[in-house]
């Protein structure tokens, strides 16, 4: 899935216009904007900034974006306007001796700085896949997850004598996704009156052709619901339930058997790995022997010349017990370790066997998952 810069664009342009942010410059490659308040606190990651806005109570300065969609094209857009610029300005001729400047004589030329402060405008380079577009997403997910909109009413309402009533609709968006080792999704957008019970299938072409604003318009009335939202949300769950054991599942049978025939080839190589004769591993068991020592041998001290003191030496207990270990430890049977090692190995293949199976299940299987994305309170007329 992708999407061209005119989609990129129009979905830019339909966000930006939303949270009121200011156009300054517009052309079918890019736009120049001046953000909103709830623009620059959505896009910009300044957390201190609002923080210390919101303490004083000043008035804020946002930031402003041109957002570049086909970078060629800007770029031809670009360096048309500057050659156009040159041609129309007249040829001025150099002045004989420039002014000299205290700056130019003790540090030469100076550079031009980076213009900093309010009029600052960046530029990033909004095209699918890109950084900003992605932050663009996830701000009108989390803004738009649930919304509270009323319908505007005509000039001859605002201005009759009685009021006009709501009529109060739940609609959610819900994402059907299809899923095996392929995949499809579909949208499903379902309203519900909440007065009636009455249920739209397709809720958004309802909503497209009417003027709907956050405000309540003047000489209204919103109705109270007879449906809860908890109510209304099962129902319509139960719904798009209903609609979906209806369809066609002859795609997952055909996934079964892919997963079948996936599930045949791992388990025969496995199982022809872990059919291998495997050595035995034969136990050594030390056997120690206890002794009652009935009497207490005396260890006999030995003098030290160096320094004329009275040390013990060892007995014949200790240097047995050493000379036993040492030989221990020359009679280890290499075919034992190595026995040993193939176990290790054999428990090792048994665990990616398991997990190699896991995978293929998790790959192949068919499921279907329903996800609300969105969802809103409409008040219709």
């Amino acid at each position: 899935m992708t999407m061209s810069p005119h989609e990129i664009q129009a979905y830019v342009l339909t966000y930006l216009e939303a949270l009121d942010c200011q156009i300054m410059e517009r052309s079918p490659a890019h736009v120049t904007v001046k953000l909103s308040p709830e623009a620059d606190k959505a896009l910009t990651n300044r957390p201190y900034y609002w923080g210390f806005v919101e303490r004083v109570g000043v008035e804020p300065e946002t930031m402003s974006f041109t957002f570049v969609f086909d970078p060629e094209a800007y770029q031809q857009i670009t360096e048309a306007a500057e050659a156009k610029a040159k041609a129309s300005q007249p040829v001025q001729t150099p002045p004989d001796a420039p002014k000299e400047t205290i700056l130019g004589r003790y540090f030469g030329i100076t550079p031009s700085m980076p213009q900093l402060g309010p009029g600052r405008i960046l530029r990033e380079d909004v095209v699918y896949g890109s950084r900003r577009l992605q932050q663009i997403f996830a701000a009108a997910r989390e803004g738009g997850a649930f919304v509270n909109l009323f319908e505007q009413a005509a000039k001859r309402q605002i201005r009759a004598t009685s009021p006009a009533v709501y009529e109060p609709w739940l609609g959610v968006c819900f994402k059907v996704e299809f899923a095996c080792d392929l995949k499809r999704e579909e949208l499903h957008f379902l309203g519900i009156s909440l007065r009636s019970g009455e249920i739209i299938e397709k809720f958004g072409s309802k909503l497209s052709r009417r003027d709907l604003s956050p405000r309540l318009a003047e000489n209204m009335h919103a109705q109270s619901p007879k449906i809860s939202l908890a109510d209304a949300g099962a129902t319509l769950e139960s719904h798009l339930t209903a609609h979906l054991s209806r369809l066609d599942y002859s795609w997952a049978e055909k996934a079964k058997e892919r997963l079948q025939l996936e599930l045949d080839v791992v388990d025969a190589y496995y199982e022809a790995v872990l059919r291998e004769d495997m050595p035995e591993v034969t136990e050594v068991t030390e056997v120690t022997e206890v002794t009652e020592v009935t009497e207490v041998e005396t260890v006999r001290p030995v003098l030290n010349r160096v320094r004329g003191i009275l040390e013990p030496v060892p007995s014949d207990v200790e240097m047995a017990a050493e000379s036993t270990i040492q030989q221990t430890q020359d009679d280890v049977d290499p075919e034992q370790e190595k026995a040993k090692q193939a176990v290790i190995d054999r428990e090792a293949m048994k665990l990616q066997y398991e997990n190699r199976r896991t995978e293929m299940i998790w790959q192949y299987e068919p499921k279907v998952k329903v996800t609300a994305i969105s969802s809103g309170m409409f008040h219709l007329r």
